[in-house]
């Protein structure tokens, strides 16, 4: 495949002539750093929206940065000089509570990071060999799919729950067991090099670098895939040993007929994410419990039924409040504007609960507190 970047009457760059490969694996960097892909990039960048990275530079802003300094970067990213900056480190709130470290990329490093991801590259390469049990990230698949299918273990007798935290996961990746797996499948080693640049950026917390020699942070676009091809493994045990199991990123739930058969598997899962995935596991957070006393990406279970978790409802009373206080002073509109968001936002998530008796008294709840900034 050869291609060559030239400039158009308009200002932009076009593409010439590029053979298409059957192989996903054959020049693969190329195929990422053709102009075209990478507008494609930053539109999907732009529609998720996001802030700026260390650089300051906005999404709007890139396009022209682009037009005028493209040629130097893909040389750069050709030749393997290519540095991505560090990420900026945040803290998000998060929806059941408390909050979590995000990393936000450059506009620059999030465009480069998309297109690795999308369809014409990783993803083709890696996505068709994932558990099917795997909901996390992925196309037509989602959280909801997953209760689904949590639902349809308990109708079938599966009432105990394995339910494994892993510790701070994002932030202790072991880099050396993560590339190992992504170079599986990738044989293109300026490509792995370029993920393996990403991983060791670095994150900027109170105005200072710190160095990342293990993890993958959370916020950047690479990130969700990196964590299923690492956790893919232990998707694969779970199904050699035949269990019954669901996971979303690095949430996962094993589901099992009884107390005793909750904690052998516990103890057989904890051994292979320690030595296989050099992963730990949070022992205060991770239990043998009946579905009913657990909770899995916001919702728990009574009985066969789905149902919104305490945690995530007190969240939800919280939002509000702060939403309609009377110490916010802000116009009505702008007031309802924000509350109509999240309340659209919680419903579009939370809506799948099976449990609809308090409904009537949240309404008349809401429209109390609305009354009160009236």
């Amino acid at each position: 495949m050869s291609s060559h970047d030239t400039m158009n009457p308009n200002g932009g760059v076009t593409m010439g002539h590029v053979m298409e490969s059957p192989n996903p694996n054959d020049h693969l960097l190329e195929r990422i750093l053709a102009f075209s892909n990478v507008l494609h990039a930053w539109n999907r960048v732009k529609a998720n929206k996001g802030a700026a990275g260390i650089d300051e530079m906005s999404i709007e802003a890139f396009p022209e940065v682009a037009r005028t300094d493209w040629k130097r970067i893909r040389q750069s990213l050709l030749a393997g000089t290519y540095q991505p900056l560090p990420v900026k480190r945040v803290e998000i709130p998060k929806a059941t509570g408390g909050t979590r470290p995000l990393g936000i990329p450059t506009v620059l490093d999030r465009v480069i990071q998309s297109r690795l991801r999308r369809t014409q590259v990783l993803f083709p390469i890696f996505d068709p060999d994932f558990s099917e049990f795997s909901y996390g990230f992925r196309r037509r698949r989602s959280a909801h799919d997953a209760l689904r299918k949590l639902r349809e273990y308990i109708r079938e007798g599966y009432r105990y729950a394995v339910d494994m935290d892993l510790s701070k996961f994002f932030d202790t990746v072991n880099h050396d067991v993560l590339m190992h797996r992504v170079a599986r499948k990738v044989r293109d080693k300026r490509v792995l090099r370029l993920i393996g640049k990403y991983l060791r950026a670095g994150v900027v917390v109170d105005g200072r670098v710190r160095k990342t020699p293990k993890g993958v942070p959370q916020g950047g676009p690479l990130s969700p895939l990196l964590a299923n091809i690492l956790l893919d493994d232990l998707d694969k045990e779970l199904e050699q040993r035949r269990h019954r199991f669901v996971r979303y990123a690095d949430d996962f739930i094993i589901l099992v007929k009884s107390q005793r058969a909750g904690e052998r598997v516990m103890q057989g899962i904890k051994g292979f994410l320690e030595r296989k995935l050099k992963l730990s596991v949070n022992e205060n957070k991770s239990q043998v419990a009946k579905t009913d006393n657990t909770d899995f990406l916001g919702f728990t279970f009574r009985g066969s039924k789905i149902r919104w978790s305490d945690d995530a409802f007190r969240e939800f009373k919280r939002r509000v409040k702060r939403l309609t206080g009377r110490s916010w002073f802000v116009s009505m509109d702008f007031r309802l504007k924000k509350l109509a968001q999240y309340l659209r936002g919680w419903m579009n998530y939370f809506g799948i609960s099976e449990y609809c008796r308090p409904i009537p008294e949240i309404d008349h709840w809401l429209r109390r507190r609305v009354r009160m900034c009236y």
